[in-house]
């Protein structure tokens, strides 16, 4: 029994070792920013796309809606990757998942294999939103350890 517990102990260790790293809690959230900031920098550069894409939704004021997203998107990332801040970032970026889901990918005006892709994508940006969640309370929980440390 001894050996065994030892054996698991051992096997755990390089894990624990990561997870106790500083560096794992902002590379998780750097990869979960990462679309977003992707996908932010592209509207950037391709301005004229964002607001085509705005208005391909049907939504009035294109232009402004195209700003909206981008601000959104990248100041939303940059705030996500700070400790002090990444409640509001992970607030911002899953309101605009929660939006950008229910516009894009209303799985319920969907029939067929069509309403099943749909359902499945809906779902995998729910569980984005999860994971922001699940990122500002344990970021937050690490602060309060370290003693509010930006």
């Amino acid at each position: 029994m001894a050996d065994t517990l030892s054996t698991r102990k051992d096997a755990i260790a390089p894990v624990a070792a990561l997870l106790d790293w500083p560096g794992t809690a902002w590379l998780a959230r750097l990869a979960l920013a990462a679309p977003f900031v992707v996908s932010g920098l592209v509207k950037l550069t391709d301005f004229n796309g964002a607001v085509a894409e705005a208005a391909g939704l049907g939504l009035g004021l294109p232009v402004l809606v195209a700003v909206a997203v981008i601000v959104s998107q990248l100041g939303g990332s940059a705030l996500f990757l700070t400790r002090r801040w990444c409640w509001l970032g992970a607030g911002i970026l899953a309101g605009f998942t929660v939006v950008a889901t229910l516009l894009a990918h209303a799985f319920w005006t969907y029939e067929g294999p069509d309403r099943a892709r749909q359902t499945a994508t809906f779902l995998e940006h729910l569980a984005i939103v999860g994971g922001f969640a699940a990122a500002a309370v344990l970021t937050h929980r690490d602060s309060r350890r370290r003693g509010g440390a930006a």
